[in-house]
């Protein structure tokens, strides 16, 4: 692509929304992304509040030269950088959802976010598949796979995609479903923002009753007996319970609740979807270690979000990581070599989540069930978190992450999740076949690479 110059007249006026230029009033707020650590200075930023709104922005950057990156939240903008010759499309605008009870489906807009999705279908009996934030949007973390707490039993939330609106990068905008758009519709389902520009998907939800759902929380101390027995357990565990080991440090910061403020823990945190008598006969052997606060409890759909205590608002945060095949108990001993209690190790949260189940590829699907990235060809998920208030300690934070990693690479699986991948240049995360296939999708239909996804698939005809 040649950057010309935006055309910003014409497509204010074709715009139900409203363009936002450097040195306008508004546009500090308008480039920034939740996660605040990312700063992005595009060219201008479009709020969209209309599907028409991303045809116009598709055709009007095209036309200039420029790229489009499509962001609801910007959970994960970091990847992004700094958006030079890129027009933003904020579609948090589009939030509308429908719900089909009879067939068990949502129909989402790009800006919907968990939160709202759940508050649509739960008095109906039902859910998606929710990560662990109620303000992250379906669309972006669907797209990246979509890791939930009921993903043990149920595997990931790109497999519970019908159909998706799109605007490709010729500006038009297509129904795409496996009969419609069959190539484009693999593409989209785990291989991310880089094929065409969501505007909605249709996803089919899971029934849900008697969850259960919280934390069993312990001195960071005695972590290494905590994580140990949480990490045999898993070995045992009901594909119905999805859980994690974490170790947390708070800050003293008075927005946190007393309890946790300025204290450190080793905790368990888990959601089953078994009724009350099977998962106290499942934790028992986590409640034998004597947790200093238990607050597994029956839990709504809409209570699951407040179990890992992700922060309520946009922060300037700082995060990576990556899968492991397997985690014996080796890999958990040089696991806490670098943030177990006797570590210089400034990280707010870092957590191995128990995967397999149906997160796991399925043999007779030759190793898929769907779309691009279907399943986790591993054990168990690494991700850690810091607040980090400027650039030094960015680049601290990701020191220490890097020394985790290397830690751990005897055990690490040779792809990645997308959702969990916050800085370029990690591990791929398909295998080689899959890229190749996506490269080609992406050759099929943007060919110039105008849609900029915050984990790029390159266009290739071969």
């Amino acid at each position: 692509m040649h950057p010309q110059t935006l055309d910003a007249d014409r497509l204010r006026a074709d715009l139900d929304g409203r363009l936002v230029l450097p040195g306008e009033p508004d546009w500090d707020d308008a480039r920034r992304a939740w996660q605040l650590t990312a700063d992005q200075h595009p060219d201008a930023v479009v709020l969209a509040a209309t599907v028409s709104d991303v045809v116009a922005t598709v055709n009007a950057a095209r036309e200039a030269g420029l790229r489009v990156a499509a962001q609801a939240t910007g959970h994960n903008a970091g990847p992004l950088g700094p958006l030079a010759g890129t027009v933003l499309l904020r579609t948090s605008g589009l939030a509308s959802t429908t719900t089909d009870v009879a067939a068990g489906t949502v129909r989402v807009e790009a800006g919907v976010t968990w939160g709202a999705l759940t508050a649509a279908v739960a008095p109906h009996g039902l859910s998606g598949l929710p990560g662990t934030a109620a303000d992250v949007g379906v669309v972006g973390y669907t797209l990246g796979g979509g890791l939930s707490w009921l993903g043990r039993a149920h595997g990931l939330a790109a497999n519970h995609v019908v159909s998706a609106d799109v605007v490709t990068a010729d500006g038009v905008l297509r129904h795409v479903d496996a009969v419609s758009d069959p190539e484009l519709f693999w593409a989209i389902r785990g291989g991310g923002g880089s094929f065409a520009v969501v505007t909605a998907l249709e996803i089919s939800l899971v029934r849900v009753s008697d969850l259960h759902g919280g934390t069993l929380f312990f001195p960071l101390e005695r972590a290494s007996e905590v994580l140990h027995a949480w990490r045999e357990w898993t070995g045992t565990a009901p594909d119905e319970i999805t859980s994690l080991g974490r170790l947390l440090r708070f800050p003293p910061l008075p927005e946190l609740p007393e309890a946790v403020r300025g204290r450190s823990f080793a905790v368990v945190e888990l959601v089953s979807l078994l009724g009350q008598e099977a998962t106290d006969a499942a934790l028992a052997p986590l409640r034998a270690l004597g947790p200093d606060l238990d607050t597994v409890r029956a839990s709504g759909p809409a209570e699951l979000a407040a179990i890992h205590m992700d922060p309520p608002a946009p922060v300037p945060a700082t995060g990576d990581g990556f899968l492991l095949r397997d985690l014996p108990a080796a890999a958990l001993d040089a696991f806490l070599s670098v943030t177990g209690p006797d570590q210089d190790f400034p990280v707010l949260g870092t957590e191995i989540r128990h995967l397999g189940g149906a997160l796991a590829p399925a043999p007779s699907a030759g190793g898929t069930r769907g779309g691009a990235v279907s399943a986790l060809d591993a054990g168990y998920a690494i991700f850690s978190a810091a607040l980090t208030p400027d650039e030094a300690a960015v680049k601290a934070i990701h020191g220490h992450l890097d020394a985790l990693r290397d830690a751990l690479g005897d055990w690490a699986a040779p792809t990645s999740y997308l959702n969990f991948t916050e800085r370029p240049g990690g591990a791929p995360f398909a295998d080689a076949d899959t890229l190749a296939r996506l490269r080609r999708v992406k050759h099929r239909y943007d060919p110039t690479d105008l849609v900029r996804g915050n984990h790029p698939v390159e266009p290739s005809a071969g």
